[in-house]
C-alpha cells in the first residue's frame, strides 16, 4: 500500500508542478502580447486590458481545478481501496488453494 499511496504523492506533486508551470508561462505569453497591443495601438488599452484580465482568471481557474484533483488524490484516494480489494483477492484465492490441498 505504501507504493500506491508514494505513487499517488509524486503524481499530485507533477500534476500541481505542471500545472503552475502551464499558467506561468501562459500569463507571461499574454502580457507580453497585451503590452506589445497596447504599445501599437495606445487607444484600445482599456479594452484590451479587459480580455486579458478575463483569460487570466480562466488561465487561474485551470490552475485551481488542477489543485482540486490533486488534494482530491491525496486525501480522498480511491486507488488505495482498488489496492486493498485486489489484496483481498489475492489472499482469498490463496486460502482457496491452501485449502484445496
Amino acid at each position: 500500500m505504501e507504493i500506491v499511496i508514494g505513487l499517488t504523492a509524486i503524481a499530485v506533486a507533477i500534476l500541481i508542478g505542471l500545472g503552475a508551470l502551464g499558467v506561468g508561462i501562459g500569463m507571461g505569453l499574454l502580457g507580453g502580447r497585451f503590452l506589445e497591443g497596447s504599445a501599437r495601438q495606445p487607444e484600445l488599452a482599456p479594452m484590451l486590458q479587459t480580455k486579458m484580465f478575463l483569460v487570466v482568471a480562466l488561465l487561474d481557474a485551470v490552475a485551481m481545478i488542477g489543485v482540486g484533483i490533486a488534494l482530491f488524490f491525496a486525501f480522498a484516494n480511491p486507488f488505495v481501496d482498488q489496492y486493498i480489494d485486489g489484496l483481498e483477492r489475492i489472499a482469498a484465492d490463496v486460502v482457496e488453494e491452501i485449502a484445496s490441498e
